[in-house]
């Protein structure tokens, strides 16, 4: 027979669970633990994250960033260029679980495929027609072309992709529920790491021979 104490966890366990689930929701930055905590991106990483810098060094400046005023060129075999506001360039971001990026296409520009592991991904068009879409485990796809003003979210760590489709330019932002969503593009980790991927790996996953898969590596030689 259980014991009485082990009755009464059982009941706390039970009542915890109901009256307070939202204890037991997963975010993607774990809340900060102080008011202010600027990156010194200068200490080394010891951390799920970056170490403070003193207090008594912080400055307005460390809460402001302009990294995405600027309209990066979009002169490269995809079309785009994403300009990215993460605690890496902006130190004021960290333990926030926030950070935003810039991405402008040219016509016909895509954003390929890729993926962020450790962020949802809240995108708002500032111009032109751009088609955003998903795919989920079960292998269907949700898109939707999105204009000026409107807004599209992706859910944390799905393949997802960004297509202009209209005319001229489009450029929207992205926004993240971390301060360092992660990128993860399956051609690069596929076709251009280092060491390379084992090409039995790359011709069985693909079923094609070795010498279509020379041809698709050489494409991303230079990236």
């Amino acid at each position: 027979m259980a014991s009485s104490r082990s009755v009464v966890l059982r009941v706390l366990v039970a009542v915890v669970f109901v009256a307070a689930p939202s204890v037991f929701v997963v975010v993607a930055d774990s809340p900060p633990l102080q008011d202010i905590c600027v990156a010194d991106l200068r200490a080394a990483t010891a951390v799920d994250g970056f170490p403070c810098k003193p207090a008594a060094s912080v400055v307005s400046d460390d809460f402001f960033s302009n990294a995405i005023v600027q309209a990066p060129s979009t002169s490269n075999p995809f079309g785009v260029n994403s300009t990215r506001a993460t605690v890496s360039a902006f130190p004021g971001l960290n333990t926030l679980g926030l950070s935003i990026t810039r991405t402008d296409l040219a016509p016909g520009g895509i954003n390929p495929p890729h993926s962020h592991p450790r962020a949802s991904e809240l995108v708002l068009v500032l111009s032109g027609e751009v088609m955003v879409g998903f795919t989920t485990a079960a292998n269907r796809l949700f898109s939707k072309v999105v204009r000026a003003k409107e807004l599209f979210v992706v859910p944390r760590g799905l393949q997802h992709f960004q297509l202009n489709v209209g005319a001229g330019n489009a450029s929207f932002v992205a926004m993240f529920d971390s301060q360092s969503p992660g990128l993860v593009t399956p051609t690069f980790a596929l076709f251009a790491t280092q060491p390379p991927m084992p090409m039995e790996v790359l011709a069985k996953t693909f079923l094609m021979g070795e010498d279509e898969v020379d041809a698709i590596k050489s494409k991303f030689a230079g990236f």
